[in-house]
């Protein structure tokens, strides 16, 4: 068993609740590109895999107003587009991988391609798109001149189907348009690439379409490894025709293997292998020389929450508003937004509890938010929970989450627990040089012949 290792991370003063004002924060830093560097060359160094930056255009509102939470302490605003600061960091982190959140709803699909396809060869073949329909949507769409009664703000499952066909317009640019030789550089015959080998796409669907050649050429990739985070019922089926990676929040460690065996399942309905799709689950990990230390610490994390934050910021993932309900209501009572909730994913993971009030969602999400497994203890303690976890589930890694918001979670990750995980072999020592091929050892750069795309390589 070999894990994979990530780091996700967002580019706003806090990573969730507000801990911006903690010393070990990133309040004075965040904006910094010194700062990001730094934490890219510490994973880096340390072996890890890829960097993860969560992203979105919007941020949580409430019945359309932006709740004074929300500016004043920092929740998912301001923030900054990652994209912009990929290719400065893979220059001083020449090894580790680099996966982007961009959204289907709002942008088109040659600019999404054009922009990874860029990445892809800037990077030598080290990027990955997290896809996803969209966050804080109902703000988004305001941003973006999107009215909610409007057929182009559809419904959450409306927004996969949309989706679909995004990503199906992609993958042909990407894989269909030139053949694999036709960039041939010939200065002697003044033959830049071959018009021979490169090819118009054609794609009409209900959502998108688009007609012509593709102006990147071939990338190390071709496609960026393809990640999914929505674990909704529609959001499993999505990604089981496309994604490489399942990114998910595992609560328990039944929870998690449940998720991991649907997808895989689904991965073998679509025709694909159960293997194709690594799903790898958040963690936040609080780890120090003693378990007291460690305890310490997640105390003094935990008093950082303010239930007002967790409503506001939970209303910015579900579109839900739950400061207007009594305490006492039970969820499944709760009125839901015009065309349904955005955040099906957070939803159904408190639905999943049975009846419960809203009361008990906004304290349990205070403590948790859209964190994953919360691991504490000494390095000995972390290393053989993660071990654990990663046995009974079959999880394929984990993506780290800050703490306190700086560089001091993850220094001390890579400095007490690494060495535990690679002496163990649960590490890989000889990662390949794309992300896909440090994701999916076994295979080459590209993807994987069971994935619906490959089809396209022959021009079909």
């Amino acid at each position: 068993m070999k894990m994979l290792l990530g780091a996700f991370e967002m580019v706003n003063p806090n990573n969730g609740m507000p801990t911006w004002t903690h010393p070990a924060g990133r309040g004075d830093d965040w904006d910094d590109l010194a700062h990001w560097v730094s934490l890219a060359k510490t994973l880096d160094a340390a072996g890890f895999d890829f960097l993860f930056f969560a992203d979105t255009y919007g941020y949580p509102t409430l019945g359309g107003d932006v709740p004074d939470e929300t500016i004043a302490h920092g929740i998912q605003f301001p923030a900054l587009d990652p994209m912009l600061m990929i290719s400065a960091l893979a220059a001083q982190a020449p090894r580790l991988g680099f996966v982007v959140t961009s959204p289907t709803v709002v942008e088109r699909p040659y600019a999404t391609a054009r922009r990874f396809a860029t990445l892809d060869r800037l990077t030598g073949g080290r990027i990955g798109w997290n896809i996803v329909t969209g966050s804080s949507q109902a703000t988004t769409d305001a941003l973006f001149g999107l009215d909610a009664d409007d057929a182009a703000a559809p419904g959450h499952d409306t927004r996969y189907d949309a989706a679909d066909e995004f990503v199906n317009v992609c993958l042909r640019l990407w894989e269909q348009s030139w053949d694999d030789d036709a960039e041939i550089r010939d200065r002697a015959r003044g033959v830049y690439a071959d018009p021979s080998r490169v090819r118009p796409i054609a794609f009409d669907g209900d959502h998108h379409r688009s007609h012509g050649v593709f102006a990147v050429p071939p990338t190390p990739q071709r496609t960026p490894v393809l990640f999914q985070a929505g674990t909704s019922d529609r959001g499993r089926a999505f990604a089981a025709r496309n994604a490489e990676a399942v990114f998910i929040q595992g609560q328990s460690i039944p929870q998690a293997a449940g998720v991991v065996a649907d997808v895989r399942a689904r991965a073998v309905a679509a025709g694909r292998s159960a293997d194709d799709i690594a799903v790898i689950s958040g963690a936040t990990i609080i780890v120090a020389p003693t378990r007291e230390e460690a305890l310490a610490r997640r105390a003094e994390l935990d008093a950082l929450y303010a239930l007002d934050d967790a409503a506001v910021m939970f209303a910015g993932f579900t579109g839900v508003d739950l400061t207007r309900e009594d305490p006492d209501t039970l969820l499944e009572d709760v009125r839901l937004p015009a065309g349904g909730a955005q955040g099906q994913t957070l939803l159904d993971r408190y639905r999943a509890q049975g009846s419960v009030r809203v009361r008990d969602v906004l304290d349990g999400f205070r403590r948790q938010g859209i964190r994953g497994f919360l691991v504490t203890g000494s390095p000995v303690d972390v290393a053989d929970e993660l071990e654990t976890i990663a046995r009974e589930t079959g999880l394929a890694g984990f993506m780290l989450e800050p703490t306190f918001g700086g560089l001091g979670s993850f220094e001390d990750f890579c400095e007490l627990v690494v060495p535990i995980l690679r002496e163990r072999g649960l590490l890989a020592d000889t990662p390949g040089r794309t992300l896909r091929e440090r994701m999916h050892p076994e295979g080459g750069p590209r993807l994987a012949p069971s994935h619906p795309a490959a089809a396209l390589r022959s021009g079909a």
